[in-house]
């Protein structure tokens, strides 16, 4: 056992937990899972929320900062945006082919309908609300938004991720622009910072199987009843082939394409990643390990994972986003709504923007939906029918949203040169000073 990779060990978590739960639940020994299993895997994703704050700060500020240069910047940062907008544009709009030609809608009868909107309708009233506030607060409000007016505040929470990486950019910035020998004792410090935050990502993944274990037995024995999934089956399995597609299909193709690298190199290079973002569903609790796994063994340079991933982690959520296109039409076709071609067309539109402003935290997507939901003229309290199953399917969406950042990564440090680059190469050497 001490021998083995990291990511079977985390393999072997997750059946144990995943086995212990239904254990458990068939043994109404629920509430000790609760009491005594689930705080452990609590524990374990507060201490990678814990250190990803300083980590967003410390690579951000040290990769920028070494940049030396605006126009160095400015050429990662317009790949790296373009190449999320692009694979978050078709993730929606192979959700939306699939939904259509399976129409999983047709698989709901109306009694589980009537049942799934009576017994969630607390659940959907309270992220309808909440919605609600967004969408009323003007077209500019997330413009707003990104600039805090105190970089304090916006440090004591995680779901201000955005304010801080605007800050963080801002202060690289800075730094670039400064004198190059005044600007070095700040980059030796964020360097130093880096390397501890670093080290403490690898004690805590020490842990990572025995939490693994802890939160799958949760999963299990907080599950609703497995009657009510069984409806949604067909949706489920859309969801599921949309994002399969994406990670074993589209990514790990784009990457033998781009970077040469093959298909065994790469999930062994991102599966503890991946697994880690099955258990947590945040991409911002896997963040930690997905820099270190993309730097380590897939070669990304740091200089572009320092960059290029943690802004992923904000705003490109591919598996978020194929997920809203599939829940849209499913809900529609549920209650019975024939969606016209615009309204799907305003689906992919609106799906590929909400998904840049929804948290990198569980069900945040959830939440973006009902938004989807009412610019296509579907009630948003259908979301109630998707409820039940969503907590699983976010698991899943959280995989292909860190695959997709792995992949971004990989073809951004690709495009300028820094892939497999030895440590005392330079961008200088591929981005020379005119």
């Amino acid at each position: 056992m001490r021998n083995l990779p990291l990511h079977w060990k985390i393999i072997i978590g997750l059946i144990a937990g995943i086995a212990f739960g239904i254990l458990a639940a068939s043994m109404n020994f629920g509430e000790f899972v609760k009491d005594y299993i689930k705080p452990f895997g609590t524990i374990f994703i507060n201490s990678l929320k814990l250190i990803a704050l300083p980590l967003i700060v410390a690579s951000l500020i040290k990769g920028i900062g070494e940049l030396k240069d605006i126009s160095k910047l400015s050429k990662m940062g317009g790949r790296t945006i373009g190449i999320y907008l692009m694979t978050t544009f078709l993730a929606v709009t192979l959700g939306l082919l699939l939904v259509n030609i399976v129409n999983p809608g047709d698989l709901v009868s109306d009694e589980t309908r009537d049942l799934l909107m009576a017994e969630y309708s607390d659940s959907a009233t309270s992220k309808i609300d909440l919605a609600n506030q967004q969408k009323g607060m003007g077209p500019l409000q997330p413009l707003i938004d990104l600039v805090p007016s105190n970089i304090f505040a916006a440090a004591t929470s995680n779901k201000n991720m955005l304010q801080i990486i605007f800050f963080v950019i801002f202060f690289g910035i800075g730094l670039i622009l400064i004198p190059e020998k005044k600007a070095k004792p700040v980059l030796d410090f964020f360097d130093g910072l880096n390397e501890v935050v670093l080290k403490m990502i690898d004690i805590i993944m020490l842990t990572a199987p025995y939490a693994v274990f802890a939160l799958m037995a949760t999963l299990i024995v907080e599950s609703p009843s497995m009657d009510l999934f069984i409806a949604l089956i067909g949706y489920a399995l859309t969801v599921l082939a949309g994002l399969g597609i994406m990670i074993f299909v589209f990514y790990p193709t784009v990457v033998r394409v781009v970077t040469g690298k093959g298909y065994k190199e790469f999930f062994n290079g991102i599966s503890p990643a991946q697994l880690l973002a099955f258990s947590t569903s945040s991409s911002a609790a896997t963040l930690p390990v997905t820099m270190e796994r993309t730097q380590e063994h897939l070669g990304v340079d740091e200089e572009v994972a320092s960059f290029v991933l943690p802004i992923g982690a904000t705003i490109n959520m591919d598996g978020t986003s194929l997920y809203q296109s599939v829940a849209a039409v499913f809900v529609a076709q549920a209650l019975g709504l024939d969606l016209s071609l615009a309204q799907q067309l305003g689906i992919i539109m609106t799906a590929t923007l909400a998904s840049i402003g929804t948290a990198a935290v569980p069900s945040a997507g959830i939440v973006m939906l009902i938004i989807v939901l009412e610019q296509a003229g579907i009630p948003a309290a259908g979301i109630a029918l998707i409820i039940p199953i969503d907590r699983p399917l976010d698991m899943c969406r959280t995989v292909a949203n860190v695959t997709s950042d792995a992949t971004v990564s990989m073809v951004v440090a690709k495009s300028v040169g820094l892939l497999d680059t030895p440590k005392e190469k330079k961008w200088d050497d591929h981005y020379p000073k005119a």
